[in-house]
């Protein structure tokens, strides 16, 4: 038989009668190896729980309350002009991971100054947030090491205690004395993991509390000031800076660089030896291309910035009070924040989604939090206060969420 004319492999086709249209070609059998995902995708149908990309033009009109931009240093020109030149000096790509070709003189730089800035004695530039907290807690941990983790972590906190291989106890939210419970009586290595600031309600972690129940077992303190830095402490400094603790030889932090900054990637910041340990050991930072120097570059520009204006932090935490205590005032269930995150409830996942695309629809980006990205299982929306917003916007933010309000 002809090469040509030979049977599909992928295809079994049966031959046309004479005058009848071909017939459709049957599924291969293999083809059912991801049918799975059809039911999974009706059941998160049902439950309302579908998630879809929605790209955004880089003129969008919307007054943004979605993004974690706290101080409105993503877009400042300043910024962007730092990420242009470091990537015209440095090339697109950092070209490799950082142990072999991707660290460069502006990463070292970066790192000191992020260390300088936040009080502590090293830091370690890493490409997300992300990435950090998988090398923070992977590397301080092995089997037998006790990490007790608090049950409102982000989700890479979790997922670093997954892959630590360490016993893990999960203890109530914020709750020190569970901590201490938990650390009480365990022979051996021991860390407790925490967000400073937690990215659904906005609340900041008991780190003064959280500190002593850990020296009181000899356990060290890891903390990730995802939404803390730019935001707390003194000019924006961080959740350990205001908590006395940052620079502390049994304290740990991870930072992102892609909120307050503006920018892009994540770094762990702590004692030197534990930074040199995390170089030497930690495989999210081993085996991973450095980050890209137009976002090391931009990065460092915000933070001068920052440290030239730190009345941005301060500015921040007011948006942010403003929001809460208004959006209250008009009946709605907001929590109020220790930051910058405003999360306000809604009576169903449905209902969460219609809200947040009713006020898109108004000319207001907000976020909308469902489960399982919720631990609680209470859908939200989650709106982020910036520094750069004006009174002007601030009036229009709370009457949109308002009048668009669910009532049932």
């Amino acid at each position: 038989m002809p090469q040509d004319s030979a049977p599909s492999l992928l295809h079994d086709t049966a031959p046309a009668t004479p005058g009848e249209p071909p017939a459709e070609p049957s599924r291969p059998v293999y083809d059912a190896a991801f049918d799975w995902i059809d039911t999974a995708r009706a059941a998160r149908h049902r439950a309302g729980l579908v998630r879809t990309l929605r790209p955004r033009p880089a003129d969008s009109p919307l007054l943004d309350l979605a993004s974690n931009d706290y101080l409105g240093l993503a877009r400042h020109p300043e910024v962007t002009r730092g990420a242009a030149a470091a990537a015209h000096r440095w090339g697109a790509g950092a070209t490799g991971s950082r142990l072999v070709t991707g660290s460069t003189e502006l990463h070292a730089r970066l790192e000191a100054e992020l260390a300088a800035f936040c009080g502590f004695e090293a830091a370690l530039v890493l490409s997300s947030g992300y990435a950090a907290n998988l090398a923070a807690v992977t590397a301080l941990t092995a089997p037998g090491t006790l990490v007790v983790s608090d049950a409102g972590n982000h989700a890479s906190l979790i997922d670093g205690c997954r892959l630590s291989r360490a016993r893990t106890e999960v203890t109530p939210h914020a709750d020190p004395e569970a901590v201490r419970t938990a650390l009480t009586g365990h022979d051996g290595r021991a860390l407790a993991v925490t967000d400073a600031v937690f990215s659904v309600d906005g609340d900041a972690a008991p780190l003064p509390a959280l500190a002593e129940a850990c020296r009181s077992a000899g356990a060290a303190l890891l903390v990730d000031d995802a939404h803390g830095l730019g935001v707390l402490g003194d000019g924006g400094r961080g959740a350990l800076w205001a908590a006395g603790l940052a620079g502390d030889g049994d304290v740990v932090t991870t930072v992102t660089l892609s909120k307050s900054l503006g920018s892009q990637g994540g770094a762990v910041l702590g004692p030197a030896r534990v930074i040199e340990h995390l170089v030497n050991t930690a495989r999210s930072f081993i085996f991973d291309t450095g980050l890209a120097p137009a976002a090391v570059g931009g990065a460092l520009t915000a933070l001068r910035l920052l440290r030239r204006e730190p009345q941005r932090a301060a500015r921040a935490g007011q948006v942010a009070r403003e929001l809460h205590d208004r959006l209250t005032a008009a009946g709605l269930a907001a929590v109020r924040p220790d930051a910058a995150v405003v999360s306000v409830r809604a009576p169903s996942p449905e209902a969460a989604v219609r809200w947040a695309a009713d006020c898109r629809a108004a000319g207001l980006a907000v976020g909308c939090f469902r489960p399982p990205s919720v631990p609680d299982g209470i859908s939200r929306l989650r709106l982020t206060a910036r520094a750069d917003l004006t009174d002007a916007q601030l009036d229009t933010a709370v009457g949109t969420i308002v009048a668009t309000a669910p009532t049932a």
